[in-house]
């Protein structure tokens, strides 16, 4: 090899102090999100946030057909640079190059990966009034994989299955594992609690503080076992749920140590706890102070509060659903505490989401017991101050609670079951009250075995109820086998308590029946009958509703289509009990007989039909 001129040795020196610059700085670059998109999108906008040592101070630049830069902007931290692209629908899938600049001289590049999409936008089905969802606390379901329990890498080292504060080590792969389990029981979506990063010192087995949005939690699984149970849930029928959370993050989240903006969080400087008056909203009286602090105070001391007014923290957490959606190919997304945000960003969020996707579904927490609150936030409906949402499904607290009271109350005039026939009454304040998403429970209070005083006669009737009412039913985990939180009340802990068989070396299994009791067999298959035989009734899914006031303790309704009509008789009575059927006659008017959909038995409808004690009966009417 032939040595070098003298004179060469400084330009050689300069091209390697040159690379040596080019590596340094490369390496400079810590995150951009979102990771990736797509091509094709409705919406041919992105802006990525990118994040790294004095990154603003740089230029990015894009010479690649299809995709160019519109704006950059610099954040109040010079670590962060904010690139809004356009992508052009003919752009080729493929790998992006951003090279980043100081004056002339390109400094390092970043490749980023432009998608194929994998089935058009009108291809996205969410949920609906076909549906069941089964609502999963993915660390109390089942642990499919024992080697993920412990992360050495993250703040919370503990698995303590007697300690209902600590992980108990369920995970992705524990759901994946008994899919042909829900998918037997009649099931035909899973919602899943949040299932991305919670690394925070404790607490964190929940999901609901989260400290990183593109990145799963690694005690639950990695990205592509999210991937293979959307995946492998699909190929069973059923529809996928993601739990999103925008109102708040959690304090451990990486970007607290560095915040791109002075107003990246509410109460940014000294933090004060929301009121959590959720009526402010729509309250036309509401003092401006009490409204700020409702959306503005954090949720509690260790969730900081998230400002979705500033238009770069929108455009990121609208860009993070839509990557959730196109990444796993979701049947659905559910919003938590739907009512903290900042309602402008809501109706952007939500429609930009429907827009993209006019056949998805959304559905939010709105924990009110008043339906004119609740009404408010769903799509269609016309608001006295002009607020527009394009959320399809509020969760139906109101008819929650009107549930557990019409059980459990002595019948009288304004008592019991007429809370049931009332409660329905109100449905005229909805735009669309067939997608409201209806519930006896959830994984924030007691189980519905529980409010219902162990009763499982009366546990039968509301599940008789939730599945055959107008609306979209979510059962929680568990419910099937009675768990309970008896002598504990309001303990989240034992509310989110072990489903029995999801551990190796359990002595109950819920999942193939062996060690449970006559009860639990007896609900499990009582709600196995009735989940397969609503997949087939059309006027459960599709049909209008009538109902007949209740008398002496028997509530009497009907779900009908042209072709198919369906009578429930919901008796609370602790006696057999006898109901003249010359009450019906508008809807049963030349029918005489119907068919119980559990036993197949006929029972003639003609003059008076025989009620079991404390039972809910259903009717093929022939």
């Amino acid at each position: 090899m032939t040595k070098p001129a003298f004179h060469s040795i400084p330009r050689l020196l300069a091209l390697c102090c040159c690379l040596f610059f080019f590596v340094a700085v490369s390496a400079q670059i810590t995150r951009v999100e979102p990771p990736n998109w797509w091509i094709g999108m409705q919406d041919n906008t992105l802006q990525l946030l990118v994040q790294g040592p004095e990154i603003g101070q740089l230029t990015p630049v894009i010479n690649h057909p299809g995709v160019q830069i519109k704006k950059t902007h610099r954040a109040d931290s010079e670590n962060y640079l904010f690139i809004d692209l356009t992508i052009a629908a003919d752009t080729k899938p493929g790998d992006v190059a951003i090279a980043f600049k100081r004056g002339d001289a390109i400094l390092f590049q970043h490749t980023y990966p432009l998608l194929a999409r994998k089935q058009k936008a009108a291809a996205f089905e969410g949920f609906n009034p076909s549906d069941v969802v089964y609502l999963i606390t993915p660390d109390r379901f089942a642990n499919g994989d024992p080697g993920n329990d412990i992360v050495a890498s993250l703040a919370e080292k503990k698995i303590d299955r007697k300690q209902g504060f600590a992980r108990h080590g369920g995970d992705i792969q524990g759901i994946i594992d008994h899919l042909d389990y829900l998918s037997g029981m009649g099931f035909t979506a899973i919602w899943p609690s949040p299932l991305l990063e919670n690394d925070m010192p404790d607490w964190s087995y929940h999901g609901y503080a989260i400290t990183d949005y593109y990145r799963v939690d690694p005690r639950f699984g990695t990205l592509d076992t999210y991937k293979a149970l959307a995946e492998k849930a699909r190929s069973k029928g059923m529809k996928l749920i993601f739990d999103g959370v925008v109102n708040h993050c959690g304090s451990n989240h990486w970007w607290m140590k560095d915040l791109p903006f002075k107003d990246w969080l509410n109460f940014q400087d000294k933090m004060q706890v929301t009121n959590h008056r959720r009526t402010v909203n729509q309250d036309p009286y509401a003092a401006k102070v009490d409204r700020e602090l409702m959306v503005s105070g954090w949720f509690v001391p260790t969730m900081p509060d998230l400002n979705q007014r500033n238009p770069f923290f929108a455009n990121y957490l609208i860009q993070n659903s839509i990557w959730w959606i196109e990444t796993l190919q979701l049947g659905g997304i559910r919003q938590d505490t739907y009512p903290y945000p900042d309602k402008d960003f809501l109706a952007a969020w939500s429609c930009r989401i429907m827009a993209e996707y006019p056949n998805f579904s959304l559905v939010g927490e709105e924990w009110s017991l008043n339906p004119l609150i609740a009404a408010y936030w769903q799509q269609g409906k016309i608001n006295h101050d002009g607020y527009v949402s394009c959320l399809k499904s509020p969760m139906d607290f109101p008819m929650q609670n009107t549930l557990v009271a019409a059980l459990t109350e002595p019948e009288s005039w304004d008592k019991g079951l007429v809370k049931l026939y009332e409660g329905l009454a109100n449905d005229f304040v909805y735009a669309n009250p067939n997608h409201l998403m209806t519930f006896g429970d959830n994984h924030d209070m007691d189980r519905i075995f529980t409010q219902l005083n162990q009763d499982v006669f009366l546990t039968k009737i509301a599940l008789t109820y939730l599945l055959t009412m107008r609306g979209i039913p979510q059962i929680y985990y568990g419910t099937e086998v009675l768990l309970s939180n008896e002598g504990h009340p309001g303990d989240h802990g034992v509310i989110r308590t072990d489903f029995p068989g999801g551990w190796a070396g359990d002595k109950v299994d819920g999942f193939s029946g062996k060690g449970l009791s006559k009860d639990q067999q007896e609900v499990q298959l009582f709600l196995k009958k009735l989940l397969n035989w609503r997949k087939g009734s059309l006027a459960v899914q599709q049909g209008k509703t009538m109902h007949f006031g209740p008398i002496t303790g028997v509530y009497v309704y009907f779900r009908y289509t042209p072709t198919q009509k369906i009578m429930v008789v919901i008796n609370k009575n602790d006696r057999p009990t006898l109901l003249d059927m010359d009450r019906f006659k508008e809807i049963l008017s030349g029918h005489q007989e119907g068919v119980d959909v559990l036993t197949g038995e006929s029972k003639s409808i003609v003059q008076r039909l025989n009620l079991n004690p404390k039972s809910a009966l259903i009717l093929e009417i022939k």
